[in-house]
């Protein structure tokens, strides 16, 4: 009897990795350290409205493929109704075949929908489009009933300065919501001074947020901090910093301030005082999470807004990314040495967008561990591109080969979807897999007991410990 294409043991190639699997991975709660979820759907523990609405809206992973496909851009982000939308992305998805995003489909129709009857495609994007409608009107299907289902524990979205992080007051303020919800520090328009009037206007809603007039460097300086203090008291533990590259050019105060005058004057920036900014404001912003105890999150390498006709017509993170091949060893380091030589380099998750980077991100962390807690420098989870069996696979070989895989914190969504957290059972799964196969090939011992707690760790314990999220229940 043929086997459905979604089962208990996907991606599970032998009986160890079975058992390392259902018994000790599946069921550990999801501590998602680094997502895309608005707060404000959360706090108001939304419906979604259809299927569109739910699993194609902001996910340009599937509207590449849909143009890579010829689907027209009014099916896509255009003025398509949703049911032509979802019918669009029906068509496309038989020809993902070995792309990542033909699994996340099934799995995301699987769980948490049940279904796993029958393939996403023309024939049948009509039973599954009304099916799922009506799943998603009962109360468990709202975006908390959804976290519950996937035993999401804690939520840390990703937000700017400027947000007044009203709904996560809001959400704090209720008892007993059975999750954790966070935001993340994420001040990338901040240091964007080439954008020139964007960069301006910027400043304009920071000074506003902050209640602070910005007339100078220093007071810019001092609005962020002020921003990074309120974030603090609603429980961040985390920065994020989205860069082309690492920023670790030499600066002095004097050129800081002149350089801001300018920009803020309308003077366009030359190249080396774009570069001395974005060092400055990486390394204060680096400064600031040590004090707090906070994590200093790098994703880099990132080649974005390629597509300048379609950034105007669309605007950011549409679709039009790819990755970069920056150089990333030499600032990197110093931007890292720089924080250290004051004992003042938080702890750090290192992400990087290109593959070849894989081995020289997984080497940089062992030149900052100092052994003041386990794994404080983190080779981050496969990212964007790489998230998926090659990409995850090479990041666990790179980690193990050059690092220590037991200290790893596991993997993130880095989406905007309630419908993306099989993820984590996809990564669960490739790497019980892996695991499973050292042990039946004998390359680490067949002691399942010692396997096992790498295995948990790695899912759960690594993260609660690592962001110190103390009022999760650790899972020991």
């Amino acid at each position: 009897m043929k086997k459905k294409f979604i089962h208990e043991d996907i991606l599970l190639h032998n009986d160890t990795a079975c058992e390392l699997f259902h018994e000790f991975a599946r069921d550990q709660p999801i501590i998602d350290y680094h997502c895309h979820l608005p707060p404000d759907q959360i706090a108001q523990d939304i419906h979604f409205r259809n299927m569109t609405h739910i699993w194609l809206d902001g996910d340009h992973y599937k509207w590449r493929g849909m143009r890579s496909c010829g689907v027209g851009e009014k099916y896509i982000t255009g003025d398509a109704t949703d049911k032509e939308k979802f019918l669009a992305w029906a068509e496309t998805v038989p020809k993902t075949l070995r792309n990542p995003l033909y699994h996340w489909t099934h799995m995301e129709l699987n769980h948490p929908f049940g279904l796993n009857d029958r393939l996403l495609n023309e024939s049948t994007a009509d039973s599954i489009w009304d099916e799922c409608n009506e799943i998603l009107q009962s109360p468990e299907f709202s975006t908390r009933g959804l976290l519950k289902q996937s035993n999401v524990e804690v939520v840390a979205t990703t937000d700017d300065p400027t947000d007044t992080l009203e709904h996560h007051i809001a959400f704090q303020k209720e008892p007993d919501t059975g999750l954790i919800m966070v935001p993340t520090f994420r001040p990338d328009r901040g240091m964007e001074i080439e954008n020139g009037d964007e960069f301006r206007q910027w400043v304009g809603k920071l000074e506003e947020s902050a209640n602070l007039e910005i007339t100078n460097y220093q007071d810019f300086i001092d609005a962020i901090k002020k921003r990074h203090d309120f974030f603090d008291s609603l429980g961040c533990m985390a920065s994020d910093h989205g860069i082309e590259q690492p920023h670790a050019e030499p600066f002095t105060d004097q050129q800081l301030k002149t350089i801001f005058d300018q920009v803020m004057s309308g003077k366009t920036p030359s190249e080396l005082d774009v570069e001395r900014f974005k060092s400055a404001f990486l390394y204060y912003c680096g400064l600031m999470d040590h004090e707090k105890e906070w994590v200093f999150q790098l994703h880099i390498g990132a080649l974005r807004n390629n597509n300048t006709r379609m950034l105007k017509k669309l605007g950011r993170d549409t679709g039009f990314d790819s990755m970069g091949d920056f150089e990333m060893a030499r600032p990197l380091s110093r931007l890292l040495d720089n924080l250290d030589t004051e004992n003042r380099l938080p702890r750090v998750v290192l992400y990087n967008n290109n593959p070849r980077d894989n081995e020289l991100m997984a080497t940089m962390i062992g030149n900052f561990q100092d052994g003041s807690i386990p794994g404080k420098m983190q080779y981050g989870p496969p990212w964007w591109f790489l998230d998926q069996i090659d990409g995850i696979e090479k990041q666990a070989e790179a980690l193990s080969n050059m690092g220590i895989l037991s200290e790893f914190i596991g993997m993130t969504t880095d989406s905007r979807s309630f419908l993306s957290f099989p993820r984590h059972d996809y990564f669960r799964r490739i790497i019980c897999n892996l695991l499973g196969e050292d042990m039946e090939r004998g390359l680490i011992p067949d002691d399942i007991e010692l396997v096992s707690k790498m295995v948990t760790d790695i899912c759960y314990n690594n993260a609660v410990d690592f962001f110190r999220y103390e009022s999760v229940s650790k899972n020991v």
